[in-house]
């Protein structure tokens, strides 16, 4: 994925997101509901209402950054907490990204030992 790396505060803003909303929009919803100053080097997630739809913001230092990412098939995880924010690992992010559960991976069976 293109983007922050690794080492990056993730935030992932909690409920349901209008996905009609913009840079502006999500910025000032991290300032009024998280009370986070958006330019601070985090990146914030948002999840629309059916959950398949996904935007991050992040600011690079020049301006902000909005990625956007719609499943054809499935949802992303998400906390059932309804306001608020929680925290997540840049690994975390990346694996929400790719369509793994962050919660519970499924990292399979371990490699069978020979001998």
């Amino acid at each position: 994925m293109i983007g922050p790396g690794t080492g990056v505060r993730v935030y992932l803003v909690c409920g349901a997101t209008d996905m009609r909303k913009g840079i502006a929009g999500l910025a000032a919803l991290v300032q009024d509901a998280l009370r986070q100053k958006p330019t601070g080097g985090a990146v914030f997630a948002f999840r629309g209402r059916k959950g398949d739809r996904l935007k991050l913001l992040y600011w690079d230092g020049q301006g902000f950054c909005l990625y956007y990412k719609l499943l054809q098939r499935g949802r992303f995880p998400w906390p059932n907490t309804a306001s608020g924010a929680a925290r997540l690992t840049s690994a975390q992010l990346a694996m929400m990204w790719e369509g793994i559960d962050w919660r519970w991976p499924d990292w399979g069976a371990p490699p069978a030992r020979v001998g």
